[in-house]
């Protein structure tokens, strides 16, 4: 679904043969067509170019972070196919994120892993370049009654450790195992318990830790 392009007096950036063969420079637009007529702006050497510039379709796209929900628009091309787990950028009023297909809508309450963009009714995401990450943490005891959650905010590509300690302000925890999400690839398995594993915070569902905080589970 392409359309011949674009129409004379635009500028293109296009590599030049005559000044720039490796790099794009500006180029005017003199004859429109199947092979377009242009004129470096560097070096004003003319020449012709087959150029087709791909039609796009705006999307409505439903941004999640931390229960509060964004709605706003993402333009691509009909003929590509996107599927749950992909991340792109997108540019809401709030700010611009990065983030993650969580489901995609091509119908009223139907919901499918992937489809082509022209077939899309809504793109749900999360956000991914800074996310907040659960965890549970057990007292070094081991006593399950007292044992209590927490939350903790870092960026996306944090990377979370099984048998390493990490300490966000008052809080200090050993990780023991890493539970990750449904929409996150790459990884042979759903939980992670050996020393060593590694999952990206953007991934992680749910931390599982001991309390290393030196003020936790004191006696009265």
């Amino acid at each position: 679904m392409s359309h011949p392009g674009p129409d004379a007096g635009e500028r293109v950036p296009l590599s030049c043969p005559s000044c720039s063969p490796y790099e794009a420079t500006v180029h005017e637009v003199l004859k429109p067509g199947g092979h377009v007529t242009v004129r470096c702006t560097e070096c004003s050497h003319v020449h012709k170019e087959k150029l087709e510039i791909e039609k796009e379709v705006q999307k409505d796209v439903i941004v999640s972070q931390e229960g509060d929900s964004i709605r706003t628009t993402v333009d691509a091309p009909p003929d590509e196919t996107i599927a749950v787990g992909e991340e792109f950028i997108v540019d809401t009023p709030e700010a611009i994120m990065q983030v993650r297909i969580t489901s995609i809508e091509v119908g009223e309450e139907q919901r499918v892993e992937e489809s082509k963009v022209e077939d899309v009714d809504t793109i749900w995401t999360r956000v991914v370049d800074n996310v907040s990450v659960g965890v549970t943490v057990n007292p070094k005891d081991g006593r399950r009654d007292e044992t209590r959650s927490l939350k903790v905010q870092v960026p996306g590509d944090f990377e979370f450790r099984v048998g390493e300690t990490e300490e966000f302000g008052d809080e200090k925890f050993y990780i023991k195992s890493i539970q990750v999400r449904d929409d996150a690839g790459n990884y042979r398995f759903d939980q992670f318990d050996q020393d060593g594993d590694m999952v990206y915070a953007k991934d992680v569902k749910r931390v599982y830790g001991r309390d290393e905080t030196s003020s936790a589970w004191s006696a009265w």
